[in-house]
């Protein structure tokens, strides 16, 4: 088990407990498409199941039932008919399991979401399925998968229905970190510096799909420019069909999704609301609310702001490189990443991409600043001053009366903190104490991708954190 799997530790040993264990078990594993979640249950039970089948993307009912009975039909040594109802599929599937006699039985369902066709009542059969059935027989373990994490989390993770806390176990499969993305470049032939490793990660966000796309005979600009601008370029279409397969009405998405990608700090809903003109009901917070469980766009709070606050940011970091440089782009350069290497665009967009980097690895931040045990709250802050744009994008609000201020600075080589830069700092800092009347200790923290250059300011810093820091 678990051969040839890159990272997932964590996800590893849940379900080698579950496998392991006595008892009926009833496995979600979910996540944003292309992360990976078909391939960790299938390489850990090394692909022998005694049962898989797959939903069929815009299948109609027919269309499900008929591939879950051919699937049947390979595994089973009788021939079943064809069914008409999920209920008599899943009929089939007892008698089947009924007629084993092994000390584990494994059920694959890939792609759950997509089997539950409007008027389909594959949900009822499911849950009958589970509590009729399944759930009586302790050698029976049931993973499911599925990339419409709205759908994973609505009708399994949190149903109120006939399934309602019938899960017994509940993954979500997350983007790979930086260290895991090292691990699965080394494993695959590339020998890349760490600098160039977050170049392909701001990219590429660590969704392991994508980073099996590269290839170790080119350079990162190389294989960005085979990816997205070069002839047939396979993550060029990828951004339409990803939300056309998570969401029904994915235009209302993707109009969000964009409006979020020009403001690089985000907006609130409101903001939002009033910039696409949308009615003041639900819509808005289901789109949002999904956007946020499929981790495309992250929902945080201003230091000491109140819930109306709170403001919306895209953070998927293959979305905002695709919106920004992909998305309407003339194809006639099959080499634009390369030649844009001094473009001023690609520059801003670096430091804000980095920034996206840190905040998916705040606990690494933490552990670098020896505050890993340490209850703190992570947000934002924004001046209030009339004409004043400071903000800090990252605040570490620690349990411990500190707070740390932190500024993230992508370079490709080491930072140079000048005298003007410095003396910025210690205004907006003091702007912070002054506004905030905090009473906690301000710390400066500077996350340089290149680290800082030694001068006279250099030392002034109390906390500096690196690449290094961040592959922890």
């Amino acid at each position: 088990m678990a051969n040839e799997i890159i990272g997932r530790e964590r996800e590893i040993e849940i379900l080698k407990t579950c496998t392991e264990s006595n008892k009926a078990e009833f496995i979600a594993v979910y996540g944003r498409r292309r992360i990976g979640k078909t391939f960790l249950v299938k390489q850990f039970y090394g692909d022998c199941f005694d049962f898989y089948t797959s939903g069929i993307y815009q299948g109609t009912r027919r269309d499900q039932l008929a591939l879950f009975n051919k699937q049947l039909n390979k595994y089973a040594t009788s021939v079943y008919p064809v069914p008409n109802t999920w209920f008599e599929a899943f009929d089939q599937l007892e008698h089947y399991i009924s007629n084993l006699n092994k000390e584990k039985v494994i059920l694959f369902f890939d792609e759950l979401p997509w089997m539950d066709v409007p008027r389909s009542k594959f949900l009822q059969a499911l849950e009958s399925f589970w509590n009729m059935f399944a759930s009586t027989r302790s050698n029976l373990k049931l993973i499911v998968c599925g990339s419409a994490t709205t759908w994973m989390m609505s009708k399994l993770v949190g149903n109120k229905g006939g399934l309602y806390n019938r899960l017994t176990c509940s993954i979500k499969l997350e983007a790979f970190t930086l260290q895991e993305t090292e691990s699965y470049l080394k494993h695959a032939g590339m020998r890349w510096t760490r600098q160039q490793i977050v170049d392909c990660y701001m990219v590429t966000g660590g969704t392991p799909y994508y980073l099996s796309m590269l290839r170790k005979d080119k350079s990162v600009y190389q294989n960005i420019d085979d990816l997205f601008f070069g002839v047939n370029a396979p993550l060029r279409t990828e951004y339409t069909f990803l939300f056309r397969s998570l969401f029904n009405d994915s235009s209302n998405y993707r109009n969000v999704v964009n409006l979020l990608a020009k403001r690089g700090q985000g907006m609130t809903r409101s903001e939002i609301r009033d910039a696409l003109k949308m009615a003041d009901g639900g819509l808005l917070t289901e789109i949002l609310h999904n956007l946020c469980s499929c981790d495309f766009v992250r929902r945080y709070s201003g230091f000491g702001k109140k819930e109306r606050d709170v403001m919306y940011q895209l953070c998927d970091l293959y979305i905002l490189f695709y919106l920004r440089f992909v998305a309407g782009a003339s194809q006639n350069d099959e080499h634009a990443w390369s030649n844009m290497i001094d473009n001023p665009a690609r520059r801003a967009w670096s430091g804000y991409a980095f920034e996206q980097v840190c905040f998916t690895h705040v606990k690494q931040l933490k552990q670098a600043l020896g505050i890993s045990g340490i209850l703190s709250n992570v947000c934002s802050w924004r001046s209030r001053s009339d004409g004043s744009k400071a903000q800090i994008d990252m605040v570490i609000d620690r349990r411990d009366q500190v707070i740390n201020l932190c500024e993230m600075k992508y370079s490709l080589t080491p930072y140079e903190i000048k005298k003007d830069y410095y003396q910025h700092l210690l205004e907006r800092l003091e702007l912070f104490r002054s506004e905030t009347k905090t009473r906690k200790a301000l710390m400066l923290t500077i996350v340089a991708s290149s680290g800082i250059k030694q001068n006279a300011y250099s030392g002034s810093i109390p906390k500096v954190i690196t690449l290094d820091d961040l592959f922890q």
